[in-house]
């Protein structure tokens, strides 16, 4: 059969690659599917049982947020044509208000397939849960063209926990310390350990203190942030980090950000100016 005809393609050549076209895409979507099935087999608490959105972002990472460079492969293991897929158990009674700021600035940094699941030990979730990591995704089908894979399961679970597409690796529980895995493929930790142990302190403080303690607790906590926010416009050095994120995310859900004294108003307004936690404020 000639492919031209007239100078033309052939209408039959045309139909003949349309129909490879659409060959290939239920493939990759296939694909999909059981690479979505093997995460039952490889993490076994992250059974899914509805797929609602999925979506990519592409913006480039503003180099303002944070400095250093950051290795995927140095940090989950060498890439050998699967996707690395963080798979998120949460209970939606607990919402995990700073992954999504994290998951927001990963998606930033890198080309990042999200998914959102409900477990069949919850019956329903209201609408904001279902769209928290972004629309659906026209090229979800295709997961090679995506760096990290971030998979949020709705479940009744009594913490959240982490776990990861690489069969060494044991889960990670509760959401300070799947908090410091996450910003870890944002910013290495501080190389000072001085720095490095007061900004892992404002993290405990902020999910042990502010999102879990009593009002006399809470009100400890904003007298200490009050007075460490008089020295230095961030928590953990001269630079934004996870301290802040923690604090900030925690001080909201606590409903503590109204009665804050003026230095953390100071703050809580530049880490509003940013522009990184409108994904925590849709939760609340």
């Amino acid at each position: 059969m000639p492919m031209y005809q007239n100078g033309e393609v052939d209408p039959a050549v045309k139909a003949l690659e349309a129909r490879q076209d659409e060959i290939m895409r239920k493939l990759y979507e296939l694909k999909a599917a059981v690479e979505g099935l093997a995460k039952t087999v490889t993490t076994p608490d992250a059974d899914l049982d509805l797929t609602v959105s999925s979506s990519l972002s592409s913006e480039s990472f503003s180099s303002a947020t944070f400095k250093g460079t950051t290795d995927l492969d140095a940090l989950l293991g060498k890439d050998h044509g699967a996707l690395r897929d963080i798979v998120i158990n949460a209970n939606p009674a607990q919402r995990p208000l700073t992954l999504l700021v994290l998951h927001s600035l990963l998606c930033q940094r890198y080309q990042v397939l999200s998914t959102v699941h409900i477990h069949s030990s919850i019956a329903s979730v209201p609408p904001q849960l279902l769209s928290c990591l972004g629309p659906h995704h026209v090229n979800s089908f295709a997961r090679h063209l995506f760096q990290l894979g971030f998979t949020l399961i709705w479940k009744d679970v009594p913490k959240l926990e982490m776990r990861f597409s690489i069969k060494n690796m044991c889960p990670i529980k509760g959401e300070a310390n799947v908090a410091r895995f996450l910003f870890k493929l944002l910013a290495p930790y501080p190389s000072d350990p001085a720095l490095a142990t007061l900004l892992d302190s404002w993290v405990d403080t902020a999910f042990f203190q502010l999102a879990e303690g009593s009002a006399k607790e809470r009100a400890a906590v904003l007298r200490a942030l009050n007075s460490a926010l008089g020295h230095n416009p961030w928590l953990a050095g001269p630079e934004f980090s996870l301290a802040d994120i923690a604090c900030y995310c925690c001080l909201l859900q606590s409903g503590s950000a109204s009665s804050a004294p003026a230095n953390v108003q100071r703050w809580l307004k530049s880490c509003e100016n940013l522009g990184h936690f409108g994904p925590a404020k849709l939760l609340l």
